[in-house]
């Protein structure tokens, strides 16, 4: 991984901790972090919509080095949207960041590229980092035709970005096979698709773009394999699912030099 781009672990809760069980949970992650573990790494949770307030509170007031966001934004900046939460929403509350396209929002909700796309420029406009997620399904992967898929994906979820706006995103590659199953792509597998990624970045938005945009991992990464995953020179962090809920299991991922060196 290129000494230029900081490491990002971000934990994704999905659809569990409430907003009294976020803020615990926040809270026994700050105790368990030191300032050298910020400094070698980003660490952030993405949270329920309903915790984002709390979260924010905490870590105002506290003064944490963690950062929070979101696990979708709207597309649509206002208006009659029921349930939609829009980007200016996130943006006062604070919120760094907003997952866009995961894969469970593209099979339960329908999410194409073009939405995706959407979202990640609504994000944008409002001062937030989308994190946006890309990645094959099984059998795609037995044909052997994840990168072409995959590289077909990112191509639609950044048409029409600019250099300059490419270069604000994190994308995060998640087979979906490997989603909460227990599978995990080995680094070799993992570093395939991540560095054609950021081949194709440098071929279309300029190799400086490429070198700085954050490119993670996400399908059960844990903790006794996260040190392996973030050896290989192309992926720079974790989008971390079922692994984020255990607080200590989230700080030694953070801490994953630890376990390289």
């Amino acid at each position: 991984m290129s000494r230029e781009r900081t490491p990002l672990m971000a934990g994704n809760w999905k659809m569990n901790l409430n907003h009294l069980e976020g803020v615990a949970h926040v809270q026994r992650m700050a105790f368990a972090l030191k300032g050298e573990d910020y400094d070698a790494c980003e660490v952030v949770v993405l949270t329920p919509f309903t915790d984002l307030r709390s979260i924010q509170v905490l870590v105002e007031a506290d003064k944490l080095r963690i950062g929070y966001g979101s696990q979708d934004i709207s597309r649509h900046a206002q208006g009659a949207y029921t349930g939609e939460v829009s980007g200016a929403m996130l943006a006062k509350l604070g919120c760094s960041y907003a997952v866009v396209g995961h894969s469970e929002r593209r099979q339960y909700h329908g999410e194409t590229n073009v939405v995706i796309n959407a979202k990640a420029k609504a994000a944008l406009a409002n001062g937030i980092t989308p994190i946006i997620c890309y990645g094959e399904a099984l059998e795609i992967r037995e044909a052997g035709d994840q990168v072409l898929f995959s590289l077909g994906q990112v191509a639609e979820c950044l048409e029409g970005f600019t250099p300059e706006e490419a270069s604000s995103v994190v994308l995060a590659y998640e087979p979906i096979w490997a989603i909460g199953t227990g599978l995990t792509a080995s680094p070799t597998d993992a570093q395939e698709v991540c560095g054609a990624t950021r081949g194709w970045l440098a071929e279309h938005f300029g190799s400086d773009v490429a070198d700085q945009i954050r490119i993670l991992y996400g399908g059960s990464m844990k903790a006794s394999n996260v040190a392996s995953l973030m050896a290989q020179p192309d992926i720079d962090g974790g989008l971390v699912g079922g692994a984020s809920l255990d607080p200590d299991e989230f700080v030694a991922m953070a801490r994953y030099r630890l376990a390289a060196g």
